[in-house]
């Protein structure tokens, strides 16, 4: 009764998050977080699945989605990714769970966002200075996950992030929090809820903002090398925090079709909701298809869709997971992301 009891109270304090700082319905606040890498969607699953994918973490995934999802994997996993993201970026995610005994679910993940080498060009050198300079963003999350009864999961991740441009860069820490929690309502409804990126501000610092200023142009003589450095803002990290409910509509031996819904409410844009839709054929071939961002004023998301293939290997109890999904990004380019992953 007691560990009820909490299990209830976690999930009224992370339901009352949202209405924490609420923001009026005329500012998005777009475009006033730094780090915002890390509101890319890891895995083709979740992306074919358009987002609604809270409830439904239950793969190496989850160590971005819902982190108390881990604490369903009963055997090790790895999840790798490769995604050639918008405006010519590249998106990469590792990550790996290990079940530890009765303790828990241990797991560490590794994301990054890249782009090429651009030339620098000034005003005196407007075809390039023959310098190059590129942008990288990091994010390196331990996590820890554990049911702490048979029907309500709890997990943590804390993790370090990182953004370079050319020689100025910026990093923070911070945690995400999140639960799962499986009722008897409607076949067996599950209910997940996340907070992330809960953390410190970001500030960029570097060599390029010393420099050095005449001190008087109106004074012949006047010193030309009088040294200041530029003092930059910090920006908060884009606080998000999503609810979501899946249950399945048909379940038995060949067929499993599950329907899943999140409600989103990021701190740094509208709130939106993301729908999807999952039909496994022997728990080996999936189809899926999503919608993100319903709702969302001029939203850049849309139609998605998927397949995957689940197979044991030869002379081996492990298995292989080969994901794909297309998804529509509205004016910007359509992306398509390939994950792979592995349970061992």
């Amino acid at each position: 009764m007691k560990k009820i009891k909490i299990c209830s109270f976690l999930l009224v304090m992370m339901a009352a998050l949202p209405g924490l700082g609420q923001t009026s319905r005329n500012v998005s606040k777009s475009g006033t977080a730094a780090g915002t890498f890390l509101e890319i969607g890891v895995g083709a699953r979740a992306a074919a699945l358009g987002g609604a994918f809270v409830s439904l973490a239950n793969d190496a995934t989850a160590l971005y989605w819902n982190v108390a999802g881990v604490a369903k994997a009963e055997r090790n996993e790895v999840v790798a990714l490769h995604t050639e993201w918008l405006a010519g970026t590249s998106f990469d995610f590792v990550g790996l769970v290990l079940p530890v005994s009765d303790l828990g679910k241990f797991g560490v993940s590794i994301t990054a966002l890249n782009m090429d080498e651009m030339p620098v060009r000034t005003v005196e050198k407007p075809e390039g200075t023959g310098e190059f300079f590129d942008a990288s963003d990091l994010a390196i999350g331990v996590s820890f996950s554990k049911q702490l009864i048979d029907r309500f999961g709890v997990g943590f991740t804390a993790k370090y992030i990182q953004q370079q441009i050319w020689h100025e860069s910026a990093s923070a820490f911070a945690i995400d929090f999140g639960t799962t929690f499986r009722t008897d309502l409607f076949g067996g409804m599950t209910i997940g809820a996340v907070i992330t990126n809960f953390g410190t501000k970001m500030r960029m610092q570097g060599r390029d903002l010393r420099q050095f200023h005449r001190l008087d142009d109106t004074k012949l003589g006047s010193n030309e090398r009088i040294p200041q450095n530029i003092d930059l803002d910090s920006w908060q990290l884009p606080l998000h925090f999503q609810f979501g409910a899946s249950t399945e509509l048909l379940r038995n031996e060949n067929y499993n079709w599950t329907i899943a819904v999140d409600a989103l409410h990021p701190s740094d844009n509208y709130e939106s909701i993301n729908l999807g839709s999952e039909l496994a054929v022997r728990k080996t071939l999936f189809l899926r298809g999503g919608y993100q961002s319903l709702f969302l004023d001029e939203a850049e998301g849309g139609l998605s869709l998927g397949a995957g293939l689940k197979t044991t290997m030869l002379f081996s109890r492990a298995a292989a997971k080969i994901d794909y999904a297309y998804q529509d990004r509205g004016r910007l380019e359509t992306v398509h992301v390939f994950s792979l992953g592995m349970e061992f």
